[in-house]
């Protein structure tokens, strides 16, 4: 068998020399060039069984010349290396038609794989046309190892209608992925719908995803179209599928299953053409094992898994992502600051609980708040110590911490103890609803100074199930701090 041609094109000398010397390592023929002039020569001869090209070269740009390798060699795999590290450089890359993208700087063993991998696969048709000019760029920022793995994962799926699976705590940026996925993806001309799965009474999910006819139900009074109708072509972002009950589990099964579905209310199955990306902060597999989540529709939804990182582990992200934010604030009217060496190392040594939603919190109230230009350690150390200035639990003078763990065992006590281990008769419910939520919840939102984010931590709720509760218990939300 011959042995295979590599050509290897970089403006800079050392990184020429390292990567063709690991390629001759591993068995290739290897030809090195500076420009991408000489290269397109090679190519358009028909010289060369796989291209290794970095994106900036001195007499122009590789992505200007890979359309036209396209065209002339569809079959010749190109694998482009850029340090311009961005979310957009591996969408570029994946839809002008590069084989794979990395990063720089780069594990030569992981390039010597990918080359393998590439002249290993059967030769494959050109790529999907490059997207469409003028669409804004989605605001996913870092140059980090972790965050370059989902650029190059994202532009592997743009072109696929796979059921993505997004996991990650809460402000790691699910829904800006899925909008991502969306966007740039061959469905990007359809509409991207969203729905809240904690968000929906459970009584009506059923109703919000497939729609329901007349008079379906009580309060039923007109036909009423679905998620799964709206996203029709499109997308539908399933946030918190953690929280979508066992019945609605079934009836999306069957969607996923057979690709479509019935109205509530209905008899006849609608055909449905959408693609499923779903989202939780939640370990599903526990889930699993709890009887909460149906496990077959855990492995229709995860044939893609992608999990975000918290901003903990990408810090090096940090300074791009509070640059970012402070370029939004500014467009919207206010001041933009400046942030000192002491105040980014205060950022850094932080743990960020709430992660790229804290730090844009953090942004706009330095903008806000502020009137100087630059914000010293000193700033940066006050509103960080004002988030966790008061243990959770707290009472609102800061003072004696409330022992909710007890304060639901008592509760629990006296309204379940005589009862062993039954249920209360169900006259007791609404009792319960008001005699035990609502004093938890009052206790939780007056020790957190009426911070729902942080009540519903306390209580382990999702902050929108929390949200719900608050309105149907008509619980008053203490609004003054001192």
């Amino acid at each position: 068998m011959a042995t295979s041609q590599i050509l290897v094109a970089d403006d800079d000398a050392a990184i020429r020399t390292v990567i063709s010397q690991a390629l001759m390592r591993a068995g290739f023929e290897v030809r090195v060039t500076s420009n991408i002039a000489t290269l397109w020569r090679w190519i358009s001869v028909g010289d060369g069984d796989l291209v290794v090209s970095d994106v900036l070269m001195p007499d122009g740009n590789v992505f200007d010349v890979l359309p036209k390798i396209r065209n002339t060699r569809p079959d010749l795999p190109v694998i482009v290396m850029s340090a311009q590290n961005t979310f957009m450089t591996a969408i570029q890359a994946s839809e002008k038609g590069a084989y794979d993208y990395i990063p720089k700087p780069f594990d030569l063993t992981e390039l010597v794989s990918i080359v393998r991998r590439a002249l290993a696969e059967p030769k494959a048709d050109a790529r999907a046309k490059a997207m469409e000019e003028g669409t804004e760029s989605i605001p996913l920022i870092g140059r980090s190892p972790a965050m370059q793995d989902i650029y190059r994962a994202l532009a592997r799926m743009m072109q696929t209608d796979l059921t993505v699976t997004i996991t990650g705590e809460s402000g790691t940026g699910k829904e800006l992925v899925a909008r991502a996925l969306h966007d740039y993806g061959r469905r990007r001309k359809g509409p991207f719908v969203a729905i809240n799965m904690a968000a929906i009474p459970r009584d009506l999910i059923e109703s919000e995803l497939f729609g329901h006819e007349k008079g379906a139900f009580t309060g039923a009074q007109t036909r009423a179209s679905g998620r799964f109708e709206q996203a029709e072509g499109g997308t539908l972002f399933l946030d918190e599928i953690g929280d979508m009950p066992m019945e609605a589990q079934t009836r999306l099964l069957r969607v996923l299953q057979q690709g479509e579905y019935t109205v509530v209310g209905g008899r006849t199955p609608i055909a449905t053409d959408v693609r499923i990306v779903s989202a939780t902060n939640k370990d599903l597999r526990q889930l699993i094992q709890r009887g909460l989540f149906r496990e077959d529709l855990f492995y229709r939804l995860n044939v893609v898994p992608l999990r975000l990182p918290p901003l903990r582990e990408r810090i090096e992200d940090l300074v791009d992502l509070t640059n970012h934010f402070f370029g939004l604030v500014q467009k919207e009217g206010l001041q933009r600051k400046t942030l000192t060496s002491g105040a980014l190392d205060v950022m850094r040594r932080y743990s960020w609980p709430g992660n790229v939603r804290e730090l844009e919190n953090l942004v706009r109230r330095l903008s806000a708040l502020y009137p100087q230009d630059e914000i010293s350690a000193e700033v940066i150390e006050h509103e960080l110590a004002s988030e966790q200035s008061k243990p959770i639990g707290a009472d609102s003078d800061g003072s004696k911490p409330i022992d909710l763990s007890a304060a639901v065992e008592r509760y629990l006590f006296e309204y379940f103890g005589s009862f062993g281990n039954e249920l209360p008769p169900p006259g007791l419910h609404g009792r319960i609803l008001r005699e035990v939520e609502y004093p938890l919840i009052a206790a939780a939102l007056a020790a957190t100074r009426g911070n729902q984010v942080k009540a519903a931590d306390l209580l382990g709720v999702n902050r929108n199930t929390l949200r719900k509760k608050i309105r149907d218990l008509d619980i008053s939300i203490v609004r003054s701090i001192r």
